[in-house]
């Protein structure tokens, strides 16, 4: 009886297998995606022999129309997960004008039952002069395979599946609860510009799955995922990605839009073996993004067992085609809201508007307005006022809910709005608490919910709710920063020095994390080193006006009044064109022990509708007012509820 023979390549520490499609590292999985990997084998393959970039978008892209600006990406890929670095030449060089050709040695292994071992180096005198034949194509697409949202309820489907039929997830059995990072799909157009809808389509894969199954399915925020791909996840295993992350699926792929048409390619990977559950090819078009939902939502339900609320399957029951132009709008709106700056909440803006013009019933058009006018209506901003910005944000959020009420994310952009501007507490904790009963992987409604509770003076179970949020986006550097800052506000200043550490572990240059650990020294009375660290964030942003503040109020502790005073002249000028900033001088003349002024600063904050006024009862630097009724009465009209001893 013949045996049987596998046979594999080896170069380098690497190891690639052809019939398993798989790329080994010293015994570890590489993770590549299925062209990189088909890609990678070709070259492997003709080793020595220099490949035109024509000849390999034919081979590893038979019958189907692909521009080179692809194949690049895909060059990219493979060499960074080689370790070669974007132009580097150990394994693969480029050939100016002509192609690629992979240059380490390269040994071709056959390995029989027995074990027995038969290798031999590949020459490129071993390379036959033609073309090897195409790899394996990919099946012939179905007519009714899903588009981009459809795809998302299939995925989540995918994920429950393998969580019903292969046994518990190593690292939430206790729960049986499994958790899953979406990494950031990849751009496959070969344009750069179109990058915006390879994260747009991420993003609201994550917001898909994190509603679907939130009892039995956890889901790693966007913030997170990219951070870690940027920055960490380069050459990692799925393994590794598991540990780093704490999560034991990893769902990565790549997005191509072509015009009216888009091409989806996702595997759905177990972290702990590093084993390819599922993958799966998609080509749709735009316009077809949710007229399927329903139909294949209700036969993946019935296959895998996935517990869909009946008021999740209303909801996907209902969905409607969608205008492509108007989708496409409302993904670079949230590319631009994504970046959380005030330029880009007001281009943000504009895209926003564009996609509802496009389609005014178009719920998700709505919430994305919400979300960027209440967050540009957050902060000091002279060119869109705060008086402006909220109530539009309200009014969106209101729209948006009335087109589809199961959209967590405007629940949450309302309740932002009643906390922050409106002062409407028991009408804010109602919108949060439907939020997250939508969807309880929505990392910002717990993290604007926290708040939320240090207002009320439940501390501990502030700090309860962004540990959740951290748990949800574990990664991200500004619910880091707020955890910070809650601890402080706890009057727990040790441990949020250690959180401010931890995020500037990830990024030395984030000037909010020098300013919370400027907040922890002072509430230590540690005034040389809360001064040092204000100095820091404002050579950072020498315009910083939390900075400016922490500045001044270090200087009334130190009793050096002019330079504090310096400071609130600064402050006063920079009033006139970003905005109304008396809480800021409202804290320094606190330090200062001028009471009437600091009061007086507190009313025109008051009148502005300064959102930091929710935290009154709570902020150390206004201790020295609390005794004064003028505080009392403030702290009643903002709607807080009284402190302890108060009546």
């Amino acid at each position: 009886m013949s045996q049987q023979t596998s046979r594999f390549y080896t170069f380098g520490p690497f190891r690639l297998d052809p019939s398993e499609r798989v790329l080994l590292s010293n015994g570890e999985r590489i993770l590549l995606t299925p062209k990189a990997l088909d890609t990678l084998l070709v070259l492997v393959e003709r080793n020595g022999h220099v490949l035109g970039k024509d000849e390999l978008l034919k081979i590893v892209w038979p019958d189907t129309f692909v521009e080179e600006g692809t194949l690049a990406q895909n060059i990219s890929t493979i060499r960074k997960a080689l370790g070669d670095g974007q132009d580097g030449q150990t394994y693969i060089e480029t050939i100016p004008k002509r192609g690629y050709r992979f240059v380490a040695p390269v040994k071709a292994v056959a390995e029989t039952e027995t074990g027995k071992v038969e290798s031999g180096e590949i020459t490129q005198r071993d390379v036959p002069a033609q073309s090897p034949p195409p790899l394996r194509a990919s099946r012939p697409r179905k007519a009714a395979a899903g588009a981009v949202l459809v795809f998302v309820i299939l995925l989540a489907g995918a994920g429950a599946y393998f969580l019903h039929h292969r046994g518990s997830p190593t690292r939430n059995s206790a729960s049986s609860r499994a958790t899953l990072v979406v990494l950031p799909f990849e751009n496959l157009s070969g344009k750069p510009e179109e990058q915006y809808f390879a994260d747009g389509f991420t993003d609201e894969m994550i917001t898909q799955l994190g509603s679907l199954d939130p009892m039995r399915l956890g889901i790693i925020a966007r913030v997170s995922a990219v951070q870690y791909q940027q920055y960490r996840g380069a050459g990692k295993n799925a393994r590794e990605m598991g540990q780093d992350l704490g999560v034991d699926y990893i769902l990565q792929g790549s997005v191509r839009r072509d015009g009216a048409r888009v091409r989806i390619t996702a595997r759905l990977i177990q972290a702990k073996n590093q084993t390819t559950l599922w993958a799966k090819d998609y080509d749709r078009e735009v316009r077809d993004i949710l007229s399927l939902q329903s139909d294949v939502a209700g036969a993946i339900t019935k296959e895998i067992e996935l517990k869909i609320s009946p008021e999740e399957s209303a909801r996907l029951s209902a969905t409607r085609p969608v205008d492509p132009d108007a989708y496409e709008l409302y993904l670079k709106g949230r590319y631009f809201w994504n970046k959380r700056t005030g330029e880009a909440y007001e281009k943000a803006i504009d895209y926003f508007n564009q996609a509802i013009a496009r389609d005014p019933r178009y719920a998700r058009g709505y919430s994305g307005l919400a979300d960027a006018y209440a967050l540009l209506g957050s902060r000091p901003n002279a060119k869109l006022p705060r008086r402006e910005a909220m109530p539009r944000a309200k009014a969106a959020a209101l729209m948006a809910l009335q087109l589809d009420d199961s959209i967590a994310e405007a629940h949450a952009s309302l309740a932002f709005v009643e906390m922050h501007y409106e002062w409407n507490f028991p009408a804010s904790e109602q919108q949060f608490k439907r939020a997250l009963e939508l969807n309880p992987n929505y990392a910002t409604a717990h993290e604007w919910f926290a708040y939320w509770l240090m207002a009320q003076g439940r501390t501990n179970e502030s700090i309860e709710e962004i540990s959740r949020a951290q748990r949800a986006d574990p990664l991200s550097i500004i619910i880091k920063t707020d955890d910070a800052e809650l601890l402080e506000l706890a009057g727990r200043f040790d441990e949020a020095i250690q959180k401010v550490r931890e995020a500037q572990d990830w990024d030395p240059g984030f000037r909010l994390a020098r300013y919370f650990l400027g907040e922890a020294y002072l509430g230590k009375r540690m005034y040389s080193e809360a001064l040092a660290e204000y100095q820091k964030a404002l050579a950072l942003d020498a315009d910083d006006v939390w900075g400016l503040s922490g500045l001044g109020r270090t200087y009334g502790r130190l009793g050096q009044r002019a330079n504090a005073e310096k400071v609130i002249e600064r402050l006063v000028r920079d009033s006139r064109e970003r905005g109304d900033l008396a809480i800021q001088i409202a804290f320094i003349y606190s330090d200062l022990g001028d009471k009437d002024r600091a009061f007086a600063s507190l009313e025109q904050a008051y009148q502005a509708r300064d959102g930091a006024l929710i935290l009154l009862n709570v902020l150390p630097y206004l201790k020295p007012l609390r005794q004064d009724p003028r505080f009392a009465d403030l702290t009643r009209r903002v709607g807080l509820p009284p402190l302890p001893g108060e009546h």
